[in-house]
């Protein structure tokens, strides 16, 4: 028999909270975690603007509630409704309420899922963020910051980079003890990276055929942990100077320098495998012709597919849309690329 929830008078016996939350692409990776989601190693990333979930949550207050139903594109996703199941056992002793709600999930991603656009980061911010106002309910938050706060930290215990979605701008996670349960917004960004924008180029759309949880598993006992981590330790100490100093050139050395770790670290995991196609490594030199024959501000950063995010301050966009209509796009799945840039983050109203 379930245990109903102290406070379960003072609670809506039903109702509806929506919300929009943001993907967001790391600038230095974490790659590897311990127990609970705290990463082996510090992240930063910038949350986005177009590459969203939308996300509703439906309750009704049962004694004997039914199972959760979860529906991603109006076509219920029973796999999905079994891991955000175990998602609320996990946090159960946070949110008690839970026990005795009989949940509706409906979700719309702008963007691919399961393809290295961090969707279970826009999905469980999303979740997180609802869950959040939904304990405001009962628990009132002194402000939208402390809401936030506690969103990210039940984003993370869903899926771990989820906890930099819901802050809007430039964001790290993990770089300290304080840190290692929720991110944080970095503050006084240089203006060079206020628009900085974001062309995905979609190269394949399939579904990894390895997970990010499997990855984060493999790097128990890779032989090159301590020196990623002690990379990206250092990594993400530049990216916090650079982006307040704005320098756009150390800023594109970090994050290729990162992306490309972070597919050499599964290239040398045991088992090994290859996410990257003939059409990302073709795409990744022809950015690099550019750069060097154009003298065009373009970097590229990869999450964990063969996807590319094309990084440049849209003071040269009109040149890059260009280069990208007529070099990249041919090799990109169905002539597809998302532009994309840095966002504000979900709007939260108390």
């Amino acid at each position: 028999m379930k245990k109903s929830f102290s406070y379960q008078s003072d609670f809506p016996s039903k109702g509806l909270i929506s919300i929009t939350s943001p993907s967001n692409i790391a600038l230095v990776k974490y790659w590897g975690k311990m127990e609970d989601q705290i990463p082996c190693n510090p992240s930063i990333s910038f949350t986005l603007q177009k590459s969203v979930t939308e996300m509703s949550l439906q309750w009704v207050i049962k004694e004997y509630p039914g199972p959760l139903r979860f529906f991603l594109d109006d076509f219920e996703n029973k796999k999905f409704a079994e891991r955000i199941e175990k998602y609320f056992i996990k946090i159960k002793d946070l949110l008690p309420f839970l026990t005795n709600m009989e949940i509706v999930i409906r979700a719309k991603n702008s963007f691919p899922h399961s393809v290295g656009i961090a969707s279970s980061a826009s999905s469980f911010s999303a979740l997180g963020i609802i869950l959040s106002k939904l304990n405001h309910l009962v628990n009132p938050y002194d402000s939208v910051e402390k809401l936030l706060s506690h969103a990210s930290n039940l984003s993370r215990l869903g899926s771990g980079s989820a906890c930099r979605s819901v802050f809007g701008g430039f964001n790290i996670w993990g770089m300290d003890d304080i840190s290692l349960s929720k991110a944080s917004r970095i503050e006084n960004v240089h203006k060079v990276f206020h628009d900085l924008q974001d062309a995905i180029l979609i190269v394949d759309s399939t579904p990894k055929k390895v997970s990010s949880s499997e990855g984060h598993r493999l790097m128990q006992n890779h032989i090159y942990a301590t020196k990623r981590f002690e990379q990206a330790n250092a990594n993400a100490r530049l990216m916090l100077d650079v982006l307040k100093s704005g320098d756009l050139i150390k800023f594109g050395e970090i994050v290729e320098e990162e992306a490309l770790s972070l597919h050499g670290l599964m290239m040398t995991s045991r088992p090994n495998y290859i996410l990257l196609r003939p059409n990302t490594l073709r795409i990744l030199e022809l950015i690099r012709n550019c750069r060097s024959n154009n003298k065009l501000p373009i970097y590229f950063t990869m999450d964990a597919g063969p996807n590319i995010h094309l990084l440049y301050p849209k003071s040269v966009k009109k040149e890059v849309v260009e280069f990208i209509d007529n070099n990249l796009v041919k090799y990109c799945e169905r002539n597809r690329w998302i532009d994309d840039c840095v966002g504000e983050g979900p709007q939260v109203l108390l």
